[in-house]
């Protein structure tokens, strides 16, 4: 009887057992008709087979009682949704997801419409809604990705399909073409397909975008965010958070409706990362029922105005006319004259070309648009401008009036005109000596003051200046070394607005000024991934010093070279990025033990530092020449991407000029023939100089240390003997790193390698002319060209007995 009891007792306990928690969570493989209706109170997911995606309704976050239907990443910290159904339209708890009789799938609104279109019907037995690994929900021979809404997945097709940001502002029109408000502010190439490992390939051309970390096997996808910016995120699958690997827009501010109207839009410190808008001057902003409006702060009124000139201001080419006139005046006449010109740009290139604007929006300033705007304002408005370009300069003009006398009523003698001639010649002679004296002192004096000045001018969104007090508090008092070099000493310090710099202190500042205003003129107009980026400036009395951005990992040399190696190889230039330094000029003392660099990461480092080299030949507004490249002048941030650092030495010109040198720039080991030979230099002195660079990323080793005798000797060239195992031995295996040589393998590996080392064949050629080109560098690295053999490299002074 007691056992029977106690059975009593314990079967509840075992039915409940069994029985799964009202709270778990029910994930099906495939939503058919036997699951149908599916609400969105059930606590209900389709998952895909790989678990990376799941699908099922989402309450919005600001509204707990609406819902839509969508697929998101399971592993993503903020579960991001990648596509949904109904982002305009959303749904109550009340709605369901069925599949009819018919086949049909139905999600019905509060009116009963169906939101799934278009129709959908599957009629086959046992016809399911199934969530694939790649992100793709499909219904019968419905697929979400031929509807995509503000992401594209790797390996979907991008052509011809369109994408809406969430803010629902910006739209991705036939693959090719980025539209606000239907205006169109990007047009450049046609996308067809995100690639699993972070390429982008293109149907116009047959070279691909590719990400910062391209090759990973991490996560990917591509969207229109709501700035209006297209990206490729990249998925930490450690931290579960996106990281911005790829934008195909890098001046924010070109992206329309980033500002209103008459707002200019202007980048932080010389970053591309944040925005913001301000008035220009003659106008003011004024807060009404809909928010801040920039208006005028004294209407126009006819025949009643004048002009502000705004540098590197330029508006969207909206509401403009071109019109071609004979000069300037008649340009600026010309919109005096219509009482709907707001503002007029006259183009001095030879083309006489003046446009007007009717509206000023889509206002932005920077560097890259050449442009002069002259604004119209009303003549009574007493602003001024502070849109002045760094061409502005101190003009010091000295007038010196000198008159003859009236020649005398009468002349006795001619000795004595002779003599009066004489007297007023040796006096004239005398004054403008003096004076000619005089103006070269000024000059000189007043050329420094110019220099200062035209920094000083810098418009927002350039490099600050700071005063010594500022850096001498930010470095605790200078007492942080992290590095010396040939012009000075390196300190760490922190801002007051908590960012890391490293400060550069240089020295002997008579004898280095040229150099100090080169390196803070050219890096102030540079805006690249992979170069380092100058926050600032001091120019107070004798003191000269530049704030950069502080790179964690320090220079690349540090993992390239065994810590044991003598690396006190003396420069011959003036750069702080020698062998004898510490670390680089924006780097960190090194720490030991550093990890050794994987093939991968060696590639990539590789291809961000021709991209940046490629970059001050090809892509700035003039040509920068760097002079000193080398692993030491190469930074590693935190993921290890490349930052070019050291502009110390660079030669800016016009790309159309070769230079000649006073002396030898660079470091020995790493320059180029006509360095020695005293020939013009060229872009192709840098291509040299990286192309030695590449066999050292390769081999682990200096280039200067494979020399095993203290005779001269092309046996033991370093570029000569890898060209022999290259070309002639067909052995890569003896080049590799030996840290890492038992981590390579030829399948995977042999590619990557063998471009590098053929590359830098190609690049360390005697002749300059025989030597490629930075851009055509990249793409060899890339892949993107074929790379046949080149002739064997020789030492310049050396010829070539064969």
């Amino acid at each position: 009887m007691a056992i029977c009891f106690l059975h009593l007792l314990l079967l509840p306990i075992l039915l409940l057992s069994n029985l799964s928690p009202s709270t778990a969570q029910e994930k099906l493989s495939s939503f058919n008709i036997s699951y149908s209706p599916w609400s969105p109170t059930l606590n209900r997911i389709l998952v895909s087979t790989n678990s990376i995606f799941a699908a099922g309704f989402r309450p919005l976050p600001t509204n707990q009682n609406l819902y839509i239907f969508a697929i998101w990443y399971q592993n993503s910290s903020d579960k991001t949704i990648a596509w949904s159904l109904n982002g305009n339209s959303t749904v109550t708890s009340s709605s369901s997801l069925v599949i009819s009789s018919s086949g049909t799938l139905e999600l019905n609104d509060s009116t009963g419409k169906n939101l799934w279109q278009p129709t959908t019907v599957d009629n086959s037995p046992g016809a399911g809604l199934v969530l694939h690994g790649n992100g793709s929900l499909m219904f019968g021979n419905w697929d979400s990705f031929k509807y995509p809404t503000d992401t594209i997945l790797p390996n979907q097709i991008i052509n011809g399909t369109t994408l809406v940001s969430k803010n629902g502002k910006f739209m991705f029109v036939n693959s090719s073409k980025l539209i606000f408000n239907s205006s169109n502010y990007w047009d450049e190439h046609t996308f067809n397909i995100l690639t699993s490992d972070g390429n982008i390939t293109k149907t116009d051309d047959a070279t691909p975008w590719l990400s910062a970390d391209v090759g990973s096997s991490r996560l990917h996808r591509l969207t229109l965010d709501d700035d209006g910016n297209l990206r490729v995120y990249s998925l930490d699958p450690v931290l579960g958070s996106w990281k911005v690997v790829w934008q195909v827009i890098q001046e924010l501010c070109t992206i329309h409706g980033t500002c209103g109207e008459n707002y200019i839009c202007m980048t932080s410190n010389g970053s591309n990362s944040t925005t913001y808008c301000v008035c220009p001057p003659g106008f003011r902003v004024r807060n009404t029922t809909a928010g801040e409006v920039c208006e005028r702060a004294i209407p126009l009124r006819p025949r009643d105005s004048k002009f502000l000139r705004l540098d590197f201001v330029d508006f969207g080419d909206d509401n403009e006319t071109q019109i071609q006139v004979s000069n300037f005046s008649s340009c600026k006449s010309g919109c005096v004259s219509n009482p709907s010109c707001l503002a007029f740009v006259f183009k001095f290139d030879g083309t006489e070309t003046c446009i007007q604007l009717h509206r000023l929006i889509y206002g932005y300033w920077s560097p890259a648009t050449e442009n002069s705007m002259f604004l119209r304002v009303s003549d009574s408005d007493t602003s001024e401008t502070n849109f002045t370009s760094m061409a502005t300069k101190v003009n010091t003009i000295c007038s010196t009036l000198i008159s003859l006398p009236s020649p005398p009523k009468e002349s006795n003698t001619t000795t004595r005109n002779i003599a009066i001639l004489s007297t007023l010649f040796a006096f004239e002679f005398l004054i403008g000596f003096l004076s000619f004296w005089a103006f070269i002192k000024k000059y000189i004096k007043y050329r420094d003051m110019a220099q200062v000045l035209g920094l000083e001018l810098l418009t927002t969104g350039g490099p600050k200046r700071y005063s010594h007090a500022e850096l001498k508090t930010a470095t605790n008092n200078f007492s942080n070394v992290i590095g010396h070099g040939g012009f000075g000493v390196v300190y760490k310090g922190e801002l007051p607005d908590h960012r890391i710099v490293a400060v550069k202190c240089l020295k002997d500042v008579a004898g280095g000024e040229a150099e100090f205003w080169a390196e803070v003129t050219i890096i102030a107009r540079m805006h690249h991934l992979n170069l380092v980026r100058m926050w600032g400036f001091c120019a107070e009395k004798g003191q000269r010093m530049l704030v950069y951005e502080y790179i964690p990992n320090g220079s690349l040399a540090h993992f390239l070279f065994h810590a044991n190696r003598d690396e006190h190889e003396p420069g011959t230039g003036t750069g702080t990025g020698t062998g004898t330094e510490t670390d680089t000029e924006t780097g960190s003392v090194p720490v030991q033990p550093r990890p050794i660099l994987d093939w991968n990461v060696r590639y990539r480092i590789a291809q961000g530092v021709a991209r940046a080299i490629a970059y001050l030949h090809e892509e700035c507004l003039e040509w920068v020449l760097h002079c000193d490249i080398k692993p030491e002048n190469i930074l590693l941030e935190d993921d290890f991407c490349p930052k070019v650092s050291d502009f110390g030495l660079s030669k800016l010109t016009k790309k159309e000029d070769k230079v000649s040198m006073s002396r030898i720039r660079g470091t020995r080991g790493y320059l180029a023939p006509e360095w020695v030979k005293m020939e013009p230099i060229t872009a192709k002195a840098d291509v040299y100089s990286f192309g030695m660079v590449l066999l050292e990323i390769v081999s682990g080793m200096r280039n200067y240390e494979f020399r095993r005798s203290s005779v001269d000797s092309e046996e033991w060239y370093f570029p000569r003997w890898a060209f022999e195992k290259v070309y002639k031995e067909m052995n890569v295996d003896d080049l590799l790193d030996g840290r890492i040589k038992h981590c390579y393998d030829s399948s995977v590996h042999f590619e990557i390698v063998d471009r590098m080392v053929k590359t830098a064949m190609w690049c360390l050629q005697d002749k300059a002319e025989m030597r490629p080109s930075m851009g055509k560098v990249t793409k060899m690295l890339e892949g993107t060209v074929e790379i046949t053999e080149p002739a064997k490299p020789t030492i310049f002074y050396i010829g070539d007995d064969e």
